[in-house]
């Protein structure tokens, strides 16, 4: 099967690899591409297919932070992100952040995103310590995107 190359999104200081979800066949050339881009953190959005040490040995982080399919993520999820781009870009800003979802089909063809997504992407409203969930509230966390 022919999968998308991945697409590398830069902004300001921040740097995020979009990529597919690799399986045993693609493993040694997703690990290739991971190296080659300078990846330091790898999301995994989707649950996990594939063992995580594989890319750990590379020196590379893994964050799982799963949400369904089609769906836009749920609250916890975006808190740790931002909380993961916080740390990560003013530990060592111009690193790169990789992320993949199970088929990654969304990064390159028309109409990816449902109404569900472009709702929550439009409405969305960074989370102040009084509007979050309780576990999150005694964090004096400020986001570094908006």
């Amino acid at each position: 099967m022919n999968h998308a190359a991945p697409v590398e999104i830069c902004y300001e200081n921040m740097r995020f690899l979009i990529t597919r979800n690799p399986n045993s066949a693609t493993m040694h050339k997703f690990t290739g591409e991971l190296k080659t881009h300078g990846v330091k953190t790898l999301v995994r959005v989707c649950d996990a297919t594939y063992d995580k040490v594989i890319v750990e040995q590379l020196g590379i982080r893994v964050l799982d932070l799963p949400y369904h399919d089609g769906a836009p993520p749920p609250d916890e999820v975006v808190y740790e992100w931002l909380e993961l781009l916080k740390s990560r870009f003013q530990e060592e800003p111009g690193s790169c952040v990789a992320v993949h979802c199970v088929s990654g089909l969304g990064r390159k063809r028309r109409g990816a995103f449902n109404t569900k997504q472009l709702l929550f992407l439009k409405n969305y409203e960074p989370k102040t310590p009084a509007r979050t969930k309780s576990r999150f509230r005694e964090s004096k966390v400020h986001c570094c995107v908006q």
